[in-house]
């Protein structure tokens, strides 16, 4: 559109301008689904640290290789010729969602789920207790867990919780060090890892097997994985194999395994395993934790008392309620795998301190018109990759209705990027484009080839952006 002011031509773009924040599964999905969908959309995505993809490059475990694959998928989108990334970018810090609102006619929230859920209980600042949040980004190289440095020297390690990640975290603490070292897992984790003294591994749970969060290929891959064996207490399960009739077929599945796994007599060829296995772990369900108890006259940990539940109604709607008994395990390692929390990032935001969302409608965030949210700062930390996809795709539908019904004006003329990337440099602030990331993905593939893994990752901001401005 050509519009004339005191005789100059000036052009501007009516073409709806669209910032997502946050590099992840979330807003890659969202801006996938708005780039294929609206061929007008000019779309920038805004990351805090350097490197994109969130979550897939900094949760998914190593030993998961094709579940990255979606990385491919979102590289397209990075490229599309209306898409660019600006990495280095802390949003709410370097640049305000308002300073976002003005440049661009809608803003995504798609920053993931930063903070840990605390247990609530004495002893969890104790050396020895980590979250499985900074754990699993030790060993996946998220630049601020690189200092954790887990002590990995006691015989037993406690995880509490029994989702997915839980299941990832037993597996790296136990898989054979010849399984990790082909992944692309951080060379300081698999160091630690090597020399590491943790034998047994328990999975502890507040409620029973018919209430477990992970799914059956976790379970299976703990089944088989080399050198293990398990160790489950048969009292768990009674009457579970009952009620299996009226239970959907996935979680009857799921449960089979389990009860197959803690009560039958395994077969010769099971039992040889088992009987060379040097490493065992276990489900522990009806329990939760109390208190974390230490050594005496130090700060490190020795045990985790555990308050024996029993469970109230059925099926995903059972409560765990306390009996009065408790139970001491000793152990030098808890993990507390209980969730992700969102964090706000701006104050002037709606949020839910209790849920840890940004209140929403379909991606549609309450009371701040423009403003939408995709990801776990959309639902909470649930689910699987898939599940993301197909909430952030809502969450592109609901702003293209809006685009359509005028509930979200994009006629206005907005600067996009433009002003943005001035702010950003009058306040020293330089970000790196997808172009310099490929500059450090090829830094990283080239250290890996040498070690005979995918790639070997840059573990700090300085070195990331070191490679990315040469």
């Amino acid at each position: 559109m050509l519009h004339l002011v005191s005789g100059q031509a000036l052009f501007s773009s009516c073409s709806p301008k669209v910032c997502v924040v946050g590099s992840g599964p979330g807003g890659f999905y969202t801006a996938q689904h708005l780039i294929k969908a609206r061929p007008d959309v000019e779309l920038d995505i805004y990351e805090r640290l350097p490197v994109p993809f969130g979550l897939v490059r900094f949760g998914v475990a190593p030993d998961h290789p094709e579940v990255k694959n979606v990385i491919n998928t979102f590289t397209q989108t990075a490229k599309h010729s209306r898409c660019n990334f600006y990495g280095n970018v802390n949003v709410g810090r370097d640049v305000t969602i308002n300073e976002l609102k003005e440049a661009y006619h809608a803003v995504v929230l798609s920053y993931g789920a930063e903070g840990n859920r605390t247990m609530g209980v004495p002893g969890e600042d104790l050396a020895g207790v980590y979250a499985a949040k900074d754990f699993v980004g030790w060993y996946n190289g998220l630049p601020n867990c690189r200092e954790l440095n887990p002590d990995l020297s006691c015989e037993t390690a406690v995880i509490l919780g029994q989702g997915n990640v839980a299941l990832d975290v037993a597996r790296i603490l136990l898989a054979p060090i010849s399984m990790l070292k082909s992944t692309d897992i951080t060379q300081p984790a698999l160091e630690a890892l090597a020399q590491s003294q943790v034998r047994r591994v328990l999975i502890v749970g507040r409620r029973g097997p018919l209430q477990i969060a992970c799914t059956i290929k976790e379970i299976r891959e703990m089944v088989n994985l080399p050198g293990t064996k398990p160790e489950m207490l048969p009292a768990d399960f009674e009457g579970i194999s009952e009620v299996l009739k009226d239970v959907p077929r996935p979680r009857k599945r799921l449960t089979e395994l389990m009860l197959k796994t803690a009560l039958e007599t395994p077969g010769e060829k099971e039992l040889e395993r088992r009987k060379s296995a040097s490493r065992s772990w276990g489900f522990r369900f009806f329990r939760s934790p109390v208190e974390v108890l230490a050594e005496p006259r130090t700060n490190k940990t020795s045990a985790i008392r555990l308050a024996v539940n029993r469970l109230e109604g059925s099926g995903a709607d059972a409560q765990a309620v306390l009996t009065g008994e408790v139970e001491d395990v000793t152990c030098g390692l808890v993990i507390s795998s209980i969730g992700y929390r969102s964090l706000l990032i701006d104050p002037g935001l709606p949020f839910d301190s209790r849920k840890a969302i940004i209140p929403n409608s379909m991606g549609r965030i309450q009371h701040t018109p423009g403003v939408y949210c995709s990801g776990w700062v959309k639902t909470g930390p649930t689910g699987v990759i898939a599940t993301t996809m197909n909430n952030s795709f809502d969450t592109a539908r609901s702003m293209m209705e809006d685009m359509d019904s005028g509930a979200l004006d994009v006629s206005a003329v907005k600067s996009g990027s433009q002003s943005i990337t001035a702010l950003l440099r009058g306040r020293g602030v330089k970000p790196v484009t997808f172009a310099d990331w490929e500059k450090i993905d090829s830094v990283e593939t080239k250290k890996g080839e040498a070690e005979g893994k995918p790639r070997e990752k840059l573990l700090s901001v300085e070195e990331m952006l070191q490679v990315a401005q040469t």
